[in-house]
């Protein structure tokens, strides 16, 4: 009973409450977008309306000046790679965002820091973003179905989509 006891002492206040954990690393998710190919990074800038229409998006201000972002060559010229992280309860959770013709063609969940609400990396939760595309008012096509229990993981990831569907918006004119 005494060693129960001490487990349940270590598992609950010594063990960390959450841990990251890595599906796929940014560098890897970059190359399977482009079939192995490694492509160079870009980077866009961010000038006062796409940041205010950012703040507006993840209801806080954007901390970066630029986003960088891959890009396809010839054939692929109109896909376009967004590694990008937003705050879910309280850390990071960052998300690989392929984009093709203003369209998610992919959306993955590279690593999650959390420890409520990884139920987000799950493809029954990420295919409902495949072929989304932004709305006029700066909307998802379609209403994505929440998880119970992973209500602010669910909209990081859904704030992220919309940011990248953006951005890529912008860079395609």
């Amino acid at each position: 009973m005494r060693y129960i006891f001490m487990l349940l002492v270590l598992f609950c206040f010594v063990m960390p409450a959450h841990a990251e954990q890595v599906f796929m690393t940014p560098q890897a998710y970059v190359q399977a977008q482009f079939d192995g190919a490694t492509s160079k990074p870009k980077v866009i800038w961010l000038n006062k309306g796409l940041k205010a229409t950012m703040a507006e998006i993840l209801n806080h201000d954007y901390a970066g000046l630029r986003v960088r972002y891959w890009q396809g060559e010839g054939e692929q010229a109109f896909k376009t790679v967004w590694i990008l992280n937003e705050i879910g309860k309280e850390k990071n959770i960052t998300v690989g965002i392929s984009i093709n013709k203003q369209r998610i063609k992919e959306i993955k969940v590279l690593v999650f820091r959390e420890s409520r609400g990884w139920e987000v990396k799950h493809d029954f939760f990420t295919r409902q973003f495949k072929q989304l595309f932004l709305s006029d008012e700066n909307r998802l096509s379609k209403t994505i179905d929440s998880i119970t229990g992973a209500t602010l993981s669910v909209r990081a990831v859904e704030k992220l989509a919309r940011i990248a569907l953006l951005l890529d918006k912008e860079i395609q004119g």
